[in-house]
Parts: structure tokens; sequence; C-alpha cells
């Protein structure tokens, strides 16, 4: 007699652990021989970006620099607000348990803090501190047991299981280009500083493929050589193609965008404008929902049977929500009175996140680092708060048993200096909160019969014992 086993095969993507960590990157830079000696640092920014990550057996290794921008008081007759551009190159090979070569590894590096400290006139030393949050999966392609073919008499004992298996991974790169066009009255002396943020991401399925559209928005500040300081701002749309076989509406995407490299160059003077090119890496991770059907057990009464069984760990309830949360704010900062605020650094971040009853609730802190000063003169001062938040954000279906990976992006920013003095403040925060649970289940991968038992008459015995009592009773007796 002989099993036949209909098979089935799940592609698994399966969490093998989290990794958080922080790296310092430190390094002294010499002040060009072009730009005037520095007196004091009066702001530093930069922008991460990566260049390579190597999995390795226990580790990873991550190639990337820091791209920063330096405003100092120089050391000059006018005292002028001057900058520098400098990158600082970081290799970090992080420890990771039950890491192996082959698997898949998302990343999310951030900007901490970054500081410039003045050592002498014509040297610095910039220092950064990274966030580093990593999450290793692994991608198996199982097989198992839906059917069993061939014994007449088999009993199955089944159990239905919702599970998120793994479509595809693919990834693409998409570049920013554009010239920017600054005032023809402005004639740029040197870049000041420029942020670079990634916002209104969307995806769009076609046929075998998955739609990638952002906006890249670019701001720039920039010293005219008048002795202006400027600002410019652009956004710039990003769109590209992955390829994705058998993808379909009904499919969860997942993408990750990175920056592998920034390139921000004045034009001639004749042209009044700046080019720009910034290289992204972004990676689509797509799911389906399947249904299954597993065979948890197994009998037969006249043949022996003999199964190996494993145990998996899988996801299930995939699911991403974005929800906005409009901050709304009145602040009196005496230091910035009537002066022009030139930029605004926001930096959110949560504090907790707690789940009640389909909603998931949020407390944090968003800090803002105004740079500002008198719009005829080129010098300027920054100026720190914070402002406090609450988020509710409903979430049906979720639960305490689920795995919560939340990440804000700024859609909208607005900061007004009103008649009295007071700063409106209006800034828009998209949550992206990607939940999920892990599932484990059982699957039986291979049947044998082993030699046939021998024909048994099965019985019951029946017995009745008498009460506690009576033994109790003659216990005393004797």
């Amino acid at each position: 007699m002989s099993v036949e086993a209909i098979k089935e095969t799940l592609c698994i993507n399966q969490i093998i652990g989290q990794r958080i960590d922080t790296a310092i990157i430190e390094e002294d830079f010499v002040v060009p021989d072009i730009k005037p000696d520095i007196i004091n640092t009066m702001s530093t920014n930069g922008t991460v970006c990566i260049y390579k990550k190597e999995v390795m057996d226990g580790k990873i290794k991550i190639d990337g620099c820091i791209n920063a921008y330096v405003m100092y008081l120089a050391d000059d007759e006018q005292s002028q607000i001057r900058s520098m551009n400098t990158n600082l190159d970081f290799s970090q090979t992080i420890d990771f348990k039950d890491l192996k070569e082959g698997m898949t590894v998302k990343s999310n590096i951030s900007i901490k803090s970054i500081e410039c400290r003045v050592l002498n006139g014509r040297k610095v030393n910039v220092r950064a501190i990274l966030d580093i949050d990593l999450k290793a999966y692994s991608n198996e392609e199982l097989e198992f047991m839906k059917e069993v073919e061939g014994i007449d008499d088999i009993q199955l004992l089944n159990e239905n299981f919702s599970v998120n298996s793994l479509l595809g991974i693919g990834s693409t790169k998409i570049y920013a280009k554009d010239t920017v066009v600054i005032d023809n009255i402005d004639e740029i002396a040197e870049i000041m500083k420029v942020n670079v943020d990634i916002q209104n991401k969307e995806t769009k399925i076609s046929y075998n493929k998955v739609l990638i559209k952002a906006d890249e928005i670019i701001k720039i500040m920039y010293l005219s050589t008048d002795n202006r300081i400027c600002t410019k701002g652009a956004t710039i749309p990003i769109m590209g193609f992955i390829d994705m076989q058998d993808v379909n509406d009904e499919n969860i995407c997942e993408v990750e965008y990175e920056i592998r490299n920034i390139m921000i160059k004045p034009n001639s003077a004749e042209e009044h404008s700046i080019y720009v090119e910034i290289e992204n890496d972004v990676t689509c991770t797509t799911y389906q929902n399947k249904n299954l059907n597993i065979i948890q057990d197994l009998y037969s009464p006249t043949i022996n049977l003999a199964y190996k069984q494993k145990m998996i760990k899988t996801m299930s309830g995939k699911n991403i929500i974005k929800d906005v949360c409009p901050v709304r704010e009145k602040q009196v900062i005496p230091e910035i009175g009537n002066n022009k605020i030139y930029d605004v650094d926001i930096r959110p971040y949560i504090l907790s996140q707690n789940i009640i009853n389909d909603r998931i609730v949020y407390n944090g802190e968003i800090e803002l680092k105004f740079i500002f000063g008198e719009e005829t003169v080129s010098k300027i001062e920054v100026k720190t708060i914070i402002i406090p938040f609450e988020y509710n954000m409903n979430s049906p279906g979720i639960s305490n048993n689920s795995k919560i990976d939340t990440k804000i992006e700024i859609t909208m920013q607005d900061f007004v200096i009103m008649p009295d003095q007071s700063i409106d403040i209006k800034i828009d925060l998209q949550f992206v909160a990607n939940s999920f649970k892990n599932e484990e289940l059982n699957v039986i991968q291979e049947i044998n019969i082993e030699e046939n038992r021998e024909n048994e008459r099965y019985s019951i015995i029946i017995y009745f014992t008498k009460s506690r009592r009576y033994f109790m009773e003659n216990s005393q007796k004797i």
C-alpha cells in the first residue's frame, strides 16, 4: 500500500530578530583654504547616505556617510556667517545573533544628534550619533501536506490558518535630478545648509510591476555674494518600477527608501540656479494573504503511520495604516521676535505607545530648531524648543499581541510670525504603523508506513471502588 501526499508550497518571511544600536561617528576636518578662520559654530546638520549593506553569519556591515553642513561665525572684519560642507564616512560592523548570510535585513538609520566643536581657527571636530534599527528576515520556501490519499480509513485533524505569505522582494534605483532656479538678483557665494526629505509616498500595482511614486523635498539655504542669507525649496517628483511576478491589488506592498548619494552644486553665476542630484535605493517587499487548511495530526486504525512534523514561525494579520496628526500651536519665543525665520529643523520622536481598544495611543515630543536672524544682516541665531504631543490612531483588529513598527513623516510645515510676535506653528505628522502578529504553525512534511500492526481486540474494563469513608472506618477497627 502506498500513501500519496498532496503538497502545497508556502513562502514564509520569518522574523529572525531585531537589533537596536547606536554608533558614534567622529572626525576632525581642516577648514578649506578659500574660507576664513572659524570663531564659533552656529548650526550643524546632516543627511545619512547608505552605500552598502553586507549580511554575514552573525553580523552585518554597513558602509555610508553623513553629508554634513557646518555654519559658523567667521573671523573676519564683518564677522560673517559662513559654512563648510564635508562627509563623515563610516563603516560599522554590528553583531547580530542568529543572522545568516543570504537573509534580508531592513534598516532605519537616522541622526540622533550632530555637533561641531572648534579645535582652533583652522580645524574643527564633527561628532554625530546615529540611531540604528535593524530587522532581520529569513525567506524560506516550505512544503507541507494538505491532503493524504491512498488510505481509506485515515483520519485527519485539520486546522485553518490565515497567514501572510511572501510573494517577492525587489529593488530599484531612482534618481531625483533637477535644476533649482533662484532669484535673478542672487549670485551664490556658497551653500550653507541642505535638508532632504521624501514625502507623499505611493504605490500602484500594474501587470507584474509595482509603480513607486514619491516627492523628494529639498530645502537649500545659501549665502549670496552681497552677504544675504537666502532659502529656496524645491519638490522633485520621483518614480520607478519594480518587477514583481503575479502581484495584484489585493497584495500588501511594504516600501523602504534609502538615500545613497547627494550632490548639490551651484551652476555658473549667469544661470542663477543650483543643480540637484539624489540617488535613492528603493526596496519593495510584497505579501499575499493565504488561507491554509493544515493537517495537524493523522491516524489509521489498520496501518502504522509515522510522520515528521516541523514548527515554523511566520506572520499573520499584516496591515499598514496611515493617519495624519495635525499639530497646531502658538508659541512666543522672545529671542526670535520680529526676526526672519530662515529654516526650522523638525525632529519628532515617540516616547511611548500603548494599545487600547483597537487604538494605538502615542505620546511623544517634537524638537524644533529655529534658525533665524535679521533679514538685512548676514547673521543668524539658533533656538530650540520642545512641543509634546499625544495622538490616538484607530487601528481595527489590533491587539496586545500585535507587533507595531511606527514611523513618522512630516507632510506639511508652516511657521508664521504674527503681529503680536507669536509664532503660528502648523505641522502635519503622518503616522505610518506597520502591524502584524507572529504565528506558529505545525506542518507535516513527510509520512511513512511502518509494519502493519497486529489486529487487537479492544475492550473497556469498568470497575467500582468503595467510598473513602468505608476505608477510614475499617482502618480504625483494625
